[in-house]
Parts: structure tokens; C-alpha cells; sequence
């Protein structure tokens, strides 16, 4: 449990990066700590399950990756205090193994003797398993008033008498000569116990959370609880079951326990000092110091010093427990010093705004005159510095780039556009299409055939682009040309309920998610109704054999009957295509008004999510369908499928769910500025080291640009019409 904000070691801790999260005693911070110290108490068959506020959704995931563990994190949208933070995991839990016992404890506590808590731990499972709720009651070693303590009815494992809030030290001095213990706040019971206890005690908490959970979003290794977790009771889980059930137990514990609460307990771990200090006939001092900075003491003792980037407190140890005071004047003198400065990060409208004008003033221009040469015909290749490279010229870019300008024209840009399209169209039409309307595959630089397949996949995107140019004038002759390609390809490549592709993978997602795509352009360009039947073959086979349902992903390659293919070809997963397909369904699902394929639509967005490298903050190019990275090389356009999808979902009637959608559009949109160079080209590919391969920018990545800007123009302006000016292409 990863609640709290540490208040009395402000100003190391605050709530942007709370105790919990900073090493105190030691290399590791407590958390990372706590999760070493449980990790071999789940067996073969537990599992960790962290749970915290959204806010340190990163910090968890970071922290999580450094030792090299794994968990369920389930985060809450607003911290409700312990009841409600443990019912989210009794009920994740209950619904996957109704008979398992939960191990709750806080994150943030100091026990340096791991297998002494172990063992602790399997004492009181063997009582949580016959339905009692066991706490841990540490045996005090000395009076404290900064714990609360625990009346047990006997010795050894017993039942609880009393529970007492933290006294005065004289109490303090009575109640550990009367048997008392310290209260730890950790928590052995069975799930279903927990939650039955709730139930009956806190009304209305377990319905909350429940509906919390069943209205979670999966964000990559993290589920995002529900809007509904905030209308649960607000209150610690001492007062609403421990101090009314029947079932508590208290087993005493002696091994060593501190929660590290105040300068005093950190300065005892004996691991508290950091940073650089020099001392001076002092003694008994802690020193903290960020990074840079020298502490130096002369002739005092006692005396904790913390020094932070903006704030500096000296404290007598004796008085830690008086940081809170000090914490409290704060918030009226100087509530700035409460939280670190946050980072800066370019907001969805900020980077909305600054994206139109990098696309008019850079990216359009660009690739029209260095991009297009004289003859009409669609560089591959541009040199970061704007240079053309010789290359063969795949018919799929050249569809691909007459698609962008004619996309460009539909959204009003004044350049040059029509001369781009025109242009584009008759170099294609003249040198890529064959005898039988279908585009071959690839010409030399010097213009030869070099490769003349007509794949699908490159029949798609000269559909696709010939729906573009019909949207902004109606061209009799272009619709024609993309019906018959269209019926060609139903009359000779047609395979059962689907497409055989060319190459090595003729049974492929990828190859009908673009005649997907090019039959919806269609669709909204008003062509004949043998796009929308089109569109529902695609989709009926990608719904019921693309997708697998148990993972919440569309596989990549399948045999001849459309079963998944064999090895790792079948169990291949690339993040940037659950984006896309998700894009094209929510598509095709708000036009036909069908829940079943949007309800898909979300699981794959979903998908797609645990795909985003958490440190990068950019989505991956490939995994397994177990969520095992298989390349954590980072291409650009799948960071564009990712806003594409996020702002689609975010544009539907709001369920909940937009608030969501629109931060992940910003983390996507944020993703992909750190591809986009000033001069309107890009990077294609980033290593896992966050480092970019130096590589020319490939003119196939601009449907992909062009595509995110579009969508991004018509969602913000949705959702907030008088950004219409200020995302203008004009």
C-alpha cells in the first residue's frame, strides 16, 4: 500500500514524491524494500499487487523496473484512506481465487530482518486461512507516542481487546507495562473475509470500488480504477472493520520495525545520511543533502539537517514529530515549498497548436519541393539536413504521399497541394500501374520495374489515397479506378473470409486493416455500398479471428484457415497496430452504432498501452501476446496510432473514460515531438537507450503524421470549437 504523503520528513518528503519513495535507510527506498522483502511469499501461484495514487504511477513503475520485479498496480484516482485502497485489492484478488489471503502491509515500513517477517507472515496465514483478520502487534522497545498501540486479550496469537489511539508518553509508559503493542498497520486475511467485513460495516465502500474496478482502464502495467472509487467512504481500515469485527487477532512480533515516520526514526535506522558533510566536533546529527551541496556542522549534536533543492530544515531530533507544524504554517506562508516545482510537460492544446504550424510552415513544404521532383514523383528519402538520396521508389509511398496532400487540401492548407496531388497521380498512374489497374510493387531509381507484385497491402493505399482525392472534388474517373481494384482483388484474392497477401505471411491482420481503412475513406467520401460490405467482411473476420480475446489483442500472422499461426509468428503483438486497429474500429463502430465492436475498439487501446515503455514514455515496436517485449526499439508512427486512438475514444460521449483518453493523447503526442525535427523531417527509429539511429527521415512515416494532425484537428475542435483558428492549416 503506497498511501500517504510522509508529511514529517518534509522537505525530502512531499506529496509529488513521498517517503515511501525515497531511500531512507539505505541504497533502495522503502518501497523497493517492502517489495524484496514479500516477494518470495507468493509462491508459484501469488501475486504482488501494489496500489497507489495515480500521481506516482511513473515513480512505481520505474521503481518497480529497477530491481526487476513485476506487479498489478492498481491506482486510485483520489486517495481514500486504507478501507477503500484495500477493498480494490481484496476484490481484484476474490475474483481470481476466491479462497486466497491477502498480505497487506505498508510501503513504507523499515524491518531489516526480511525472514524474521516471513515467518511472521506464515503464522498468521495459517489463522487468516480459517477466517481471521491477523495484525502484526510489535512488542515495543521502548515508550513512544508516535504509534498507536494494541491491547491483546493474551499472549501469543490472541484476540484484540482494545485498540489505542497514540498517547502521551507517561500513557505510552502504561500501556507497555500493562502488555501493550505498538500498532503496525499490516494486515494478514482472506480476500473474501475483507471484503464480506466491509460489506457489512461501511456501506456503500464495496460498491464503490467494485464498480471501480469493473470500470478500470489498463494503462500499459497499471489499471486505472474507475471515477466511482472517489464516492467510496472516505476512512482507515482500524476504524471500519478492525474496531468492530469479531475475527481480529493480534500476533506479537519482536524483530526490529520502524515506519521511519520522522528525522528521529531515520536518524536510528543508522542508513539515514546522504549527501556530502563534513563535521566539526558535532555528534548524533543527521545529514541530508541533495545533489552539489556541502552540509558542514560545528560543535552541535542532535540536530537533523535536511537540504533540498528549494527548502533547508534544522530540526532538533528530540522535536521530529514537529515537522508537521512547521508543514501546516507552510501551507499559508509558502504553499510552493509543500511540493517539488512539478516538470515541465507540453499539454494536449499547447502541443496541438505548436503541431498545426510545424505541419503548415515546415512538414507540407517540405515535402512537396525537396520531396517531390520535377517530374511528379515522391522522394523516399530525405537527409536530416533536406538532402534527396537515391532509392527505389515503393508504389506504397508514392499512394501514401498523394494521400497526405490530398488530406492537406481537405483541411484547407494554402500551399501547393492540388499541383502535389496532380502531379503525384499522373508519375503513378504512368509508371506503377499495371495493365490490370493494380499498382506493382516497386520501381529502380532509374525508373525500372524491380519488383512487379501487386500486393494488397499496396492496393490499399492507392484506394485509400484515391479516396482522399475524391472527398475534396469529385473525380468520376478515380472512384471507377478504385472500384475495380477493389473488385479485382474480391474476385482473385479473395481467401475464405479474408485476403491472401503476396510474401512469406499470406494470411495477415496488417494487410486488412488498410483495405479496412480505405473502405471507411470511402465510406465518407460517399462511394457505392460495396464499401460498406466491404468494411463488414474485414471487420467480422478481424473480430472473430484477428483478435484474441483472452489477451485483448490482434495478432499479427494466422495459417490458411485463419487460426493463428505457429511459433512466434503466431504469437507476435505490435503495440502501434492495437492502436491503429482500435482507431479504425471505434471508426467503424460510432458510424453503425455497434457496442460489440467498440466494446473490441477499447481492449485494444488498452492493449496497446501495455506496449509503452515506461521510462521512454514511447510505445514499442513489438511484444508477445504475454506481454514480453520482443523489440524495445521505438519506430515513430506507432506513436502517432497512439494519439490517433486516444483522441478518437476521447471524442465519443463521455462515460468516464475521456479524461483518461485525452492523457494518454498528451503522453502520445509528447512522444512523438521528440521525433519531429524544426526543418519539418523526423527520426524514425529510437533505441532502448532513448537514442535515435542517424538515418535519412522515410517519406512513409508522413501518412502516419498526417493522419495524428488530422484526427488531432478534429477531436480538440470537438471538443473545444474555438481552437479552430489555432489548429488551421490556413
Amino acid at each position: 500500500m503506497c498511501g500517504g504523503s510522509g508529511t514529517r520528513l518534509w522537505p525530502a518528503s512531499r506529496p509529488s514524491r513521498p517517503k515511501q519513495f525515497i531511500p531512507l535507510a539505505g541504497n533502495r527506498s522503502p518501497f523497493q524494500e517492502t517489495v524484496e522483502r514479500v516477494i518470495d511469499l507468493t509462491g508459484s501461484k501469488g501475486r504482488l499487487i501494489v496500489i497507489g495514487g495515480a500521481a506516482h504511477r511513473q515513480t512505481i513503475v520505474e521503481q518497480l523496473d529497477d530491481i526487476g520485479r513485476e506487479a498489478v498496480i492498481l491506482l486510485e484516482p483520489e486517495a481514500r484512506d486504507s478501507a477503500a485502497a484495500m477493498a480494490a485489492a481484496a476484490l481484484w484478488t476474490q475474483e481470481r481465487n476466491p479462497d486466497a489471503v491477502n498480505l497487506f502491509v505498508a510501503s513504507d515500513h523499515h524491518i531489516p530482518d526480511d525472514e524474521a517477517f516471513r515467518e511472521t507472515v506464515r503464522v498468521a496465514s495459517e489463522a487468516a486461512s480459517k477466517g481471521r483478520i491477523v495484525t502484526f502487534g510489535i512488542v515495543p522497545s521502548a515508550p513512544s507516542s508516535a504509534y498507536g498501540y494494541i491491547a491483546p486479550r493474551g499472549a501469543g496469537l490472541s484476540e484484540i481487546q482494545a485498540f489505542v489511539e497514540k498517547p502521551d508518553l507517561a500513557t505510552a509508559e502504561r500501556h507497555i507495562a500493562d502488555g501493550y503493542l505498538w500498532n503496525s498497520g499490516n494486515f494478514v486475511v482472506r480476500a473474501d473475509v475483507l471484503s464480506d467485513e466491509l460489506r457489512e460495516t461501511t456501506p456503500g465502500l464495496i460498491e464503490a470500488v467494485s464498480d471501480a474496478l469493473n470500470a478500470s482502464m489498463i494503462d500499459g502495467p497499471a489499471v486505472l480504477l474507475g471515477r466511482r472509487f472517489v464516492d467510496a467512504p472516505k476512512i482507515s481500515i482500524d476504524y471500519a472493520v478492525m474496531e468492530k469485527t469479531l475475527r481480529a487477532s493480534v500476533l506479537p512480533v519482536t524483530y526490529e520495525w520502524s515506519d521511519l515516520g520522522a528525522w528521529d526514526a531515520v536518524h536510528k535506522s543508522g542508513e539515514g545520511d546522504v549527501g556530502l558533510h563534513l563535521f566539526e566536533d558535532a555528534e548524533n546529527c543527521l545529514v541530508r543533502a541533495c545533489d552539489g551541496v556541502m552540509v558542514a556542522a560545528i560543535g552541535v549534536s542532535n540536530l537533523g539537517i535536511v537540504v533540498e533543492r528549494d527548502a533547508v530544515l534544522v530540526t532538533d531530533l528530540a522535536r521530529s514529530q514537529d515537522v508537521r507544524t512547521v508543514v501546516k504554517r507552510l501551507a499559508t506562508l509558502s504553499p510552493r515549498h509543500l511540493d517539488f516545482a512539478p516538470q515541465p510537460r507540453e499539454d494536449l492544446r499547447t502541443g496541438a497548436v505548436r503541431f498545426a504550424a510545424w505541419m503548415r510552415q515546415a512538414a507540407l513544404p517540405a515535402w512537396c519541393t525537396l520531396g517531390q521532383n520535377s517530374e511528379g514523383g515522391f522522394e523516399e528519402l530525405l537527409t536530416l539536413d533536406g538532402r534527396r538520396l537515391n532509392a527505389s521508389r515503393r508504389s506504397s509511398v508514392q499512394a501514401r504521399q498523394i494521400q497526405v496532400y490530398a488530406q492537406a487540401g481537405h483541411l484547407n492548407w494554402p500551399g501547393p497541394w492540388k499541383a502535389a496531388v496532380d502531379h503525384g497521380l499522373a508519375w503513378t498512374n504512368s509508371r506503377l500501374v499495371n495493365d490490370d489497374g493494380l499498382l506493382r510493387a516497386r520501381l529502380t531509381a532509374a525508373g525500372a520495374v524491380e519488383d512487379g507484385d501487386a500486393s494488397i497491402y499496396d492496393q490499399a493505399f492507392l484506394m485509400f489515397a484515391l479516396a482522399q482525392v475524391s472527398s475534396i472534388a469529385p473525380y468520376t474517373e478515380r472512384e471507377e479506378q478504385a472500384r475495380c481494384v477493389r473488385d479485382h482483388l474480391l474476385t482473385h484474392a479473395a481467401h475464405g473470409e479474408g485476403f491472401r497477401e503476396n510474401g512469406p505471411h499470406p494470411y495477415q491482420s496488417n494487410a486488412h486493416m488498410h483495405l479496412l481503412e480505405a473502405a471507411l475513406a470511402w465510406e465518407e467520401a460517399g462511394g457505392d455500398a460495396g464499401w460498406s460490405t466491404l468494411a463488414d467482411r474485414i471487420v467480422k473476420l478481424a473480430s472473430s479471428r484477428f483478435f484474441d480475446r483472452d489477451a485483448g489483442m490482434m495478432r499479427e500472422f494466422f495459417s490458411t484457415d485463419w487460426s493463428p499461426a505457429d511459433g512466434l509468428d503466431g504469437s507476435l503483438i505490435e503495440p502501434g497496430h492495437q492502436f491503429e486497429w482500435a482507431w479504425l474500429l471505434a471508426r467503424y463502430a460510432r458510424a453503425r452504432s455497434n457496442a460489440a465492436v467498440m466494446d473490441v475498439a477499447w481492449r485494444l487501446f488498452e492493449g496497446g498501452l501495455k506496449g509503452v515503455d515506461p521510462r521512454r514514455e514511447v510505445a514499442i515496436d513489438a511484444m508477445d501476446l504475454s506481454g514480453d517485449i520482443r523489440s524495445a526499439r521505438a519506430r515513430l508512427w506507432p506513436q502517432t496510432e497512439w494519439l490517433k486512438a486516444a483522441l478518437v475514444l476521447a471524442s465519443l460521449p463521455d462515460d468516464g473514460r475521456r479524461a483518461f483518453c485525452l492523457t494518454q493523447a498528451a503522453r502520445a503526442q509528447r512522444a512523438l515531438w521528440r521525433y519531429l525535427t524544426p526543418a519539418g523531417l523526423w527520426r524514425d527509429k529510437m533505441l532502448e537507450n532513448g537514442d535515435f539511429i542517424d538515418e535519412p527521415s522515410p517519406a512513409s512515416s508522413f501518412y502516419h503524421i498526417m493522419g495524428a494532425f488530422a484526427q488531432v484537428q478534429t477531436s480538440l475542435c470537438m471538443l473545444n470549437p474555438e481552437l479552430g483558428s489555432a489548429l488551421a492549416l490556413s
